[in-house]
């Protein structure tokens, strides 16, 4: 029978009658630091609160000791220090003078965001949640304690402060899954970091850190925590809606920082001059694939960067096609659009930019004789080989490598291998067979079938062979049919709409949005940064899904006395000048300018 009295109020384990904790040098009279809770204070008669961990815009993180489970639990608190304050009895949270109605709509945000992290359970690289708490007028979340070290500690106690890409793989493709998840969930992060990515006792990752939205804009009634060479630009005022795309820059930074040993340079200072690069040493060990994924990942505007965990991921597990021989020069992270590529690496390494809407790389660099059309040949027949080996090494194994990372999740017993070897298949139809993936994947072998249903969901299970009850040998090889979601998908009219809501129309329909870099000249009639015109135009047609839109909207009124032009009318130079956007020659010391 444990006594809390003989607990460490800091780590939660037993110092009989000591007053400094021999465990974590804690001392037992020391106090908490103002507005937060008193040490030894109760959660709902069940939750002993102990030393403050941190805290930030929304609330404080307690380590805890569950009083009924008799175990350490991290005890999140909703305390908005910028709008809110204690009472005398230092447990319950008012709200500030004028501040109630945005306590309240923050106060609503805690709890649903906590209450859709319980629902989401079996996920290896995510902490459990147990419980929300209301009570002293305001919300605690009651969370696994994770008896490790952050990401930073643990790259920071490597002799050299960076990983290879062959330890990095198994630790960082798990946290993908997760976020894939967390995004299918309606959860955003917006706060992935090395400090906000802990390593478990088991060896891998977990992502905790989790706070409302409003804490991870630096325009925000709240106290903003941003985290410098991690949040992505959208996230410090500049234009661009946030999504999966801001955690997929995070990530990426993060998977930097792993593998080169520094800290990214800030979004904020990259949007004005850019000199993120990968240094010519970690250019010759990495894969190429690992680069251009993280290139794509990093770009700095939400337009231009991976937009979803599924590409990610893709772009990260692909079987290097060819070696790529590097010399010692840095390769800098540049955007797409002004860069100026050698031939050689555009043509191994990124996109093929000739189906691409032509105003959107005005700056891209122009291939000249037969030497590319031979290159990007070769290049098509080795990804085609290469993807044949990848189809049969998937039905011959159940699964890409690159999803072989699969750890071991808690299964409920039903669904353990009994005495005899066999194990009784789960119902998975409806679920996201990532998710299912990750819980059954120990016991049994998967082959993915995909259609296109307008019923369910794109990810979610149509059906599976065998059916669920069924009991078969571990390992057997489970027929998953996983939707696509629609085959096709009818574009609306967006013209004449704010863009932000066009985009977002269009986006949940399932196409990709990209705006046009020039805004069209207002003569005041027009709303600024409303839909002049869209490409293609056919309203009402089907189109496949993740079709590219192109909008292009008004721009600010002008009060110039120059002519007016639109779109449509012709542009005329004088002798001498040229339309042409000028382009920087390529430096020798870096092998493209321009991300």
């Amino acid at each position: 029978m444990i006594n809390t009295d003989e607990l460490c109020m800091s780590c939660m384990k037993e110092i009989g009658d000591e007053k400094l904790c021999p465990y974590c040098g804690f001392h037992a009279d020391s106090p908490q630091i103002a507005p937060y809770l008193p040490i030894r204070s109760t959660i709902a008669n069940r939750y002993l609160v102990g030393k403050l961990i941190d805290y930030n815009g929304d609330g404080a993180s307690y380590m805890g000791w569950d009083l009924s489970s008799k175990m350490a639990v991290v005890i999140r608190e909703f305390m908005p220090d910028a709008i809110a304050s204690r009472e005398a009895d230092r447990l319950t949270v008012v709200p500030n003078p004028g501040k109630e109605a945005l306590y309240n709509d923050c106060l609503q945000s805690f709890a649903e965001l906590w209450r859709k992290l319980m629902r989401l359970t079996g996920l290896s690289a995510l902490v459990e949640v147990f419980a929300i708490i209301e009570e002293n007028n305001t919300a605690y979340a009651i969370e696994e304690y994770v008896d490790g070290i952050t990401l930073r500690e643990y790259l920071l106690r490597t002799p050299t402060g960076y990983i290879s890409w062959e330890k990095a793989r198994p630790l960082f493709m798990p946290v993908l899954s997760t976020l894939g998840n967390l995004h299918t969930s309606g959860i955003i992060h917006r706060g992935i970091s090395p400090t906000t990515l802990m390593i478990a006792p088991d060896g891998k990752l977990r992502i905790t850190g989790f706070s409302i939205n409003r804490v991870r804009n630096a325009k925000s009634e709240l106290s903003s925590q941003l985290f410098a060479g991690y949040s992505a630009i959208e996230q410090y005022g500049f234009d661009g809606q946030q999504g999966p795309w801001t955690d997929i820059y995070s990530f990426a930074a993060v998977l930097y920082r792993a593998l080169i040993g520094s800290d990214p340079i800030d979004a904020a200072q990259r949007a004005t001059n850019d000199r993120l690069m990968i240094p010519g040493k970690f250019a010759e060990q990495l894969p190429a694939y690992v680069i251009n994924g993280l290139i794509n990942a990093l770009q700095i505007y939400p337009d231009e960067r991976t937009r979803n965990v599924e590409q990610c991921r893709a772009e990260l597990s692909a079987a290097p096609s060819a070696a790529v021989q590097w010399d010692d020069a840095p390769t800098m992270l540049l955007p797409r659009e002004t860069s100026t590529v050698p031939a050689a690496f555009l043509d191994s390494n990124t996109q093929d930019y000739d189906d691409e809407p032509e105003e959107m790389y005005t700056n891209r660099p122009e291939r000249k004789g037969s030497g590319g059309k031979v290159a990007l040949a070769i290049i098509c027949t080795v990804v085609i080989l290469a993807a044949v080996a990848l189809v049969m090494y998937f039905f011959m194994n159940g699964g890409f490598s690159g999803e072989k990372e699969k750890e071991e999740t808690t299964i409920d017993t039903m669904y353990t291998e009994d005495e005899n070897g066999y194990v009784e298949i789960p119902d998975m139809t409806g679920f996201l067979f990532e998710d299912r993936r990750e819980m059954f994947g120990s016991l049994l072998t998967f082959k993915l079938v995909y259609e296109f249903s307008d019923t369910v969901e794109d990810g979610q299970i149509i059906r599976h062979t065998p059916a669920g009850g069924e009991k078969v040998k571990k390992g057997t090889v489970v027929e998953v049919v996983v939707s696509k979601g629609p085959k096709s998908i009818t574009l609306i009219n967006v013209v004449n709409l704010p863009y932000d809501q066009a985009k977002r129309q269009l986006e949940e329909a399932g196409f990709v949005v990209e705006k046009a870099s020039t805004p069209v000249e207002n003569d005041g009639s027009h709303a600024a940064d409303t839909v002049y015109r869209m490409s293609p135009s056919d309203i009402n047609k089907p189109y496949q899904k993740g079709q590219v839109i192109m909008l292009e909207v008004w721009g600010e009124f002008s009060t110039t006395t120059e002519p007016i032009t639109t779109p449509e009318e012709e542009t005329t130079t004088e002798p001498g000048e040229t339309d042409e956007p000028v382009t920087e020659e390529p430096t020798t010391d870096s092998y493209f300018q321009g991300f």
